[in-house]
């Protein structure tokens, strides 16, 4: 994905709709943030400062959809730990990663491997993509993401 292209027409399993087309976001803006894991001490924070600003982003006329390779039970768990009021995509096979490229090598404790690097992408509500922010910090990101927003 590149800025000024179009969402993709997909449809994809979301943890409250296992047939989700993006194409029912007409006329919103899209939060379309991935993430490496659930439950792990980023993502959760990550989680809960959208969760904690939803009603921020619903004014604004912003749908948001979180993106990791868990499973939509796993989701389902983490959504209901955390009270998140918005969806989780299950992207097991990468199809949704690999589309924006958030596949990167990752090294912990000396061990290499590939895994989702921390992305948010913005759509305006034509659905075009007008930012994208990779290598996501957790600490500030949701005072940006509020001024992205505000700004379309």
């Amino acid at each position: 994905m590149k800025i000024g292209e179009k969402l993709p027409a997909l449809t994809v399993a979301t943890t409250q709709n296992e047939k989700f087309k993006f194409s029912s976001l007409k006329g919103k803006n899209l939060i379309l943030y991935f993430y490496p894991k659930d439950n792990t001490p980023g993502c959760t924070t990550q989680g809960q400062e959208f969760r904690d600003n939803y009603k921020q982003f619903q004014k604004l006329n912003t749908h948001i959809l979180g993106v990791s390779r868990d499973s939509l039970k796993k989701h389902g768990n983490f959504i209901n730990k955390y009270e998140f009021p918005f969806d989780l995509i299950s992207d097991p096979d990468e199809e949704l990663c690999n589309i924006f490229d958030v596949i990167k090598e990752k090294n912990m404790y000396g061990r290499k491997y590939m895994g989702i690097e921390r992305s948010t992408f913005l759509f305006n509500d034509k659905g075009k993509l007008v930012h994208e922010i990779r290598k996501v910090k957790v600490k500030g990101h949701i005072e940006e993401m509020l001024s992205l927003v505000s700004d379309l």
